[in-house]
């Protein structure tokens, strides 16, 4: 019994209530059932007092470990872990929303505070998130992981693309083993299916590609159905953006169709063309895109400093002067300009930067008047085309485009601080009038992000954790060659307001800038500095992708686990703990109406 002026107050009236029922027992006319009134007038102080200070117990405990629950726990595990320990282990809860009988924790510095002693922690379900371990201090867990849930169980893609690549999903999903049978795994887009595969045993690895086309923010679904029926779809947030626009330089011979399309195509991109055409000797025809008009007559240091690219036929290369030759490989060494030649079944010019590294070898007359499979080193792109010749590579060379035979059409060499490539097809026009639009744009971009001249490269931001969700810090690091001049400032879903950062400076790495984050919900974010393009990054509902970050959790987890217990651990131990006071108000309820009802009878 505490000693204060309330205990004392209570101890009274129910001293006062006892003394008052039996003299009103006593003295009562009717003397039936005296005794059972008696024994319920007794039965109800009692009751009384022991609701407000209930008689206490010894519970089997420990005082070195406890319980924390975070969501996706199984509750034959708990019970297992509480048996082990005892029912007197403290125990709480992290990460959940719902209210519960089990106080929650707001973070684990609290749980240190409250209980110093506190060693080792048993955590069940998930995990705890990975901004969480840090205030482990000097805690070690024990993890008692739950089953892998059915699902996506490895996943990959770019969240940020340039205008042009491929979105390439890899992974891999395994169904219940319950529940066998085929599962179609499909990638789908705004409103229709981009792409999909077939996993007969209902398990595997898949690979699913779709090419977007435009630039913007998109939220595909990746969506696994077995016998028509939904088993799991999770999001796919990609950001498409626009490439910087480069500044080319195309030098024809003569006047054709390849020319003509590429002029246009890299114009509708927005890069800055220009093309010069030979139409007799000493004659030419220039045209610009995007660019007002200038002197390209002759190949000057100026001409070139101009351009991050240039891309000429053989028969261009062929006829610059010992001038033009010269002030074309000091660009390519000096300036990093690039370059690139589409080369005919013949020798290479002489003049041509690099010759040594590329010798040409033109391909039988049966073989060159049929079209032959193409494919993209690296990348999955493939494509029909005729190959007038293939290339027999220096081993400084490296290749960009081989056939089904593994021979090269098109390779690239370092020079100095450019890039020299040389390609065999010298007809790629006909994917455009064919309608594959995007086998030409993957092309074209393949051979130009290959050599053209680096652009400055801009302020990057990235968050530092793969499945950022809502009310959890985040962790975004600027990469930057300075310190911004304003703050940034981060919005989410409207109609959330912007919220400012505070960055630090990396101490060993200068040119990153971290700063911490806590998203309000789920959604796609802007990053805003100053009059630089906005960076999107999406955050993730709760329980999106909720089996990889459980896996995620764990492998974060795993320098804090803790070392095997020891028999000398002070595992059980004698914890008095009080009766539940809802028992004794429920007995004082039956006496008090047994009370009432027999004064009625």
């Amino acid at each position: 019994m505490p000693h204060s002026p309330v205990s004392y107050g209570l101890l009274l009236l129910c001293l006062l209530l006892a003394l008052g029922l039996t003299l009103a027992t006593l003295r009562r006319t009717n003397q039936q059932r005296r005794w059972w009134r008696l024994t319920a007038g007794g039965l109800a102080v009692l009751a009384l007092w022991f609701t407000a200070y209930p008689p206490q117990h010894s519970v089997r405990g420990t005082r070195i470990e406890a319980i924390l629950l975070t969501p996706g726990y199984h509750p034959d595990s708990l019970q297992r872990v509480v048996r082990q320990l005892g029912p007197a282990t403290p125990m709480w809860r992290l990460g959940f929303a719902a209210p519960s009988d089990t106080p929650t924790l707001p973070s684990l510095l609290l749980l240190r505070e409250r209980y110093p002693a506190l060693r080792r922690l048993h955590v069940l379900g998930d995990g705890i998130p990975p901004a969480e371990l840090a205030n482990l201090g000097p805690l070690r867990l024990v993890l008692h992981k739950s089953a892998p849930r059915p699902g996506f169980q490895q996943i990959g893609w770019s969240r940020h693309l340039a205008a042009g690549l491929p979105l390439l999903v890899e992974g891999r999903f395994s169904a219940a083993s319950s529940a066998p049978g085929a599962v179609w795994v499909s990638l789908r887009g705004p409103g229709r299916t981009a792409d999909s595969v077939r996993l007969p045993a209902g398990n595997g690895s898949f690979r699913l590609r779709f090419l977007p086309k435009a630039p913007g923010r998109a939220l595909y679904q990746l969506v696994a159905r077995q016998a028509g029926k939904l088993m799991v779809s999770e999001p796919v947030p990609v950001e498409v953006t626009a490439p910087q626009p480069l500044r080319i330089l195309l030098l024809s011979s003569t006047a054709s169709f390849e020319f003509r399309f590429l002029k246009n195509y890299l114009g509708r991109q927005r890069h800055l063309v220009a093309l010069r055409t030979g139409l007799s000797r000493g004659l030419t025809q220039t045209e610009f895109l995007n660019q007002p008009p200038h002197d390209l007559s002759r190949l000057t240091p100026a001409l070139l400093a101009r351009y991050d690219a240039v891309i000429a036929d053989a028969g261009t290369a062929a006829a610059l002067s010992s001038s033009e030759a010269g002030t074309l490989n000091a660009a390519i060494r000096n300036t990093g300009l690039g370059f690139t030649l589409l080369a005919d079944p013949a020798p290479l010019p002489r003049t041509a930067p690099a010759r040594a590294s590329f010798t040409v070898q033109p391909s039988l007359a049966a073989s060159a008047d049929r079209p032959q499979r193409i494919r993209w080193l690296g990348t999955p792109d493939s494509a029909l085309a005729l190959v007038p010749a293939t290339l027999r590579l220096a081993p400084t060379a490296r290749p960009l485009f081989f056939i089904g035979t593994g021979r090269p059409v098109g390779a690239v060499q370092r020079l100095g601080l450019g890039v020299v490539a040389v390609v065999t097809l010298s007809q790629t026009f006909p994917w455009a009038l064919q309608a594959a639009d995007d086998t030409y744009a993957a092309y074209w971009s393949h051979v130009l992000r290959a050599v053209a001249r680096p652009l400055p490269v801009l302020a990057h931001w990235q968050p530092l954790a793969a499945w950022p969700r809502p009310h959890e810090p985040l962790q975004l690091r600027l990469e930057s060659s300075t310190f911004p001049g304003e703050q940034p400032t981060v919005s989410g879903p409207s109609p959330t307001p912007a919220v400012w950062l505070a960055l630090q400076q990396d101490a060993q790495l200068p040119e990153w800038k971290t700063a911490c984050f806590w998203p309000s919900g789920p959604g796609w974010h802007l990053i805003s500095q100053g009059n630089q393009p906005a960076q999107a990054f999406y955050v993730f509902a709760p329980r999106q992708w909720a089996s990889l970050e459980q896996a995620s959790r764990q492998q974060a987890a795993l320098p804090w686990l803790a070392a095997p217990a020891s028999k000398t651990d002070e595992r059980a131990a004698s914890t008095r703990q009080p009766y539940p006071s809802a028992c004794f108000f429920g007995l004082f309820l039956l006496a008090a109406g047994f009370l009432w009802l027999e004064e009625k009878l």
